[in-house]
C-alpha cells in the first residue's frame, strides 16, 4: 500500500460511510504505518468478534462498551481504552450508541480497498 491520507481531516468533508447494522465509519488519517478511524454505534449495535494482524487501540469518546477481547469481556465508558494484539479475537456490543476512535498499525488495508 503507498496511500496516504490528508495532512489536515475536516469533518465536514471527510465521508462518513454507513457499514450497516448501526456502525458508520469515517476515516481520520493514514499511512501505511498507521491508521485513526472514528467509529459511531447505534444503541445496541454490535461489532462482531474477529481477528486480525494488526495492532489497535481503540478509544472511547461516548457511550458504554462491552468489550470482549481473547474472552475476557470490560465494560468501557468515555475516556477509557482497549489495546488489542495481532491476531487477538475482539469484538464490542454498545448497549447506549457511542463513538470510538480506531487506531490500527499498520493501517488496515481492506478499509481502504475502495479507494
Amino acid at each position: 500500500m503507498t496511500k496516504q491520507s490528508e495532512h489536515f481531516t475536516f469533518a465536514s468533508d471527510a465521508e462518513v460511510e454507513d457499514l450497516g447494522n448501526g456502525l458508520k465509519r469515517q476515516m481520520l488519517g493514514y499511512n501505511e504505518e498507521l491508521m485513526a478511524v472514528k467509529i459511531w454505534f447505534a444503541q445496541g449495535a454490535i461489532g462482531y468478534n474477529h481477528a486480525h494482524r494488526h495492532s489497535q487501540v481503540t478509544y472511547v469518546v461516548e457511550g458504554e462498551f462491552h468489550f470482549n477481547i481473547d474472552g475476557v469481556t470490560k465494560v468501557l465508558k468515555a475516556g477509557d481504552s482497549c489495546f488489542i494484539p495481532p491476531f487477538a479475537d475482539h469484538g464490542a456490543t454498545c448497549p447506549t450508541g457511542g463513538i470510538l476512535i480506531d487506531t490500527f498499525s499498520p493501517a488496515r488495508e481492506d478499509f481502504l480497498e475502495d479507494e
